[in-house]
């Protein structure tokens, strides 16, 4: 099979517009519950930045919606954070997700490390997102700058080649290596996000090379593995659907591989957590019937990292 090799024309060419924000505030915010690496079910403060648009215009993404076109004022990002803080419940850990990579400095003004390092270091962890391109030694910069437990979550998406040359990431599977391994040997934990059912693959190959990216990405020494169902809702990734390139996948599938990696990991990694992400999970409903009972048992082994007695439906 030959898979569409995607440019930033293509995917420019069929985007909506962005939604209007303040850069003074954050997008989102929120505090949820995640099992932590101590084995913990523990509260997590989730901040979505308001920021730059990321520079990699990822063939699935659709978070740029929530970007700016330009760099926020330097004090922008230290506000939002206190933005959030004030209106949310204390947690244990915090995610500065910005839709992109916090270690550009065209996202996240390095000028502001400092203050954002004297809002963070109350937290057990700080949890940041970051691509292979921008991991280098400002990341241990600011892991010795926030004297807290700093986890960098990495998008790897695919091992399989093809694939992850058509997601338009301008990564390689062993960009990602040496990035996840540079960090952990400072100390730094990893986190990484891979796809189940990218564009170009059938249910049973989106399964199958997930499972496998799974094993590579414990191979490594990822700590926690997110899994993400493709969606579409970005234009381009309509477009493909309209081609036949892509459809996203089954609730049940996404059952099916939260599954295989918990029973692997309980044997290879047992301190690894793996995690399914259920975000508008129900436009992946096979049935309106047991769908809502599907997400609550996926969240459930999300918690406890252990498999949950499957769901019985006439829908087979």
């Amino acid at each position: 099979m030959t898979w569409p090799q995607i440019t930033d024309g293509d995917v420019l060419a069929v985007r909506p517009r962005k939604n209007p924000l303040d850069p003074w505030k954050p997008y989102a915010f929120l505090v949820e519950p995640e099992r932590s690496s101590a084995g913990r079910i523990d509260d997590v403060l989730t901040i979505f930045l308001t920021n730059r648009e990321c520079p990699f215009r990822c063939t699935m993404c659709d978070l740029w919606r929530n970007t700016l076109d330009e760099r926020v004022p330097v004090g922008a990002i230290p506000a939002q954070i206190d933005y959030a803080c004030e209106r949310l419940p204390p947690a244990n850990h915090l995610k500065l997700y910005n839709a992109g990579n916090f270690f550009d400095p065209q996202a996240i003004p390095r000028e502001d490390y400092i203050d954002i390092a004297r809002r963070v270091r109350k937290f057990a962890t700080v949890i940041v997102e970051n691509h292979p391109r921008f991991t280098g030694d400002e990341c241990i910069r600011f892991r010795d700058l926030i004297q807290t437990s700093l986890e960098i979550a990495i998008g790897l998406e695919t091992i399989h080649p093809a694939i992850l040359a058509s997601l338009n990431k301008r990564m390689t599977v062993n960009d990602f290596d040496k990035a996840a391994q540079m960090l952990i040997k400072n100390q730094v934990a990893v986190r990484t996000f891979l796809l189940l059912k990218p564009p170009g693959l059938d249910e049973e190959s989106g399964v199958d090379w997930a499972f496998r990216s799974i094993k590579h990405a414990l191979e490594i020494g990822v700590s926690c593995i997110s899994l993400i169902p493709t969606r579409s809702g970005n234009g381009l990734m309509e477009r493909l659907e309209a081609e036949g390139n892509f459809s996203p996948p089954r609730i049940k599938n996404m059952e099916r591989i939260l599954e295989q990696g918990l029973e692997y990991v309980q044997t290879s990694s047992p301190t690894t957590r793996i995690f399914m992400d259920v975000w508008d999970a129900t436009r992946f409903f096979d049935c309106e019937k047991c769908g809502p009972a599907r997400i609550g048992r996926i969240q459930r082994m999300n918690l406890s990292q252990q498999i949950e007695p499957a769901i019985v439906c006439q829908c087979g």
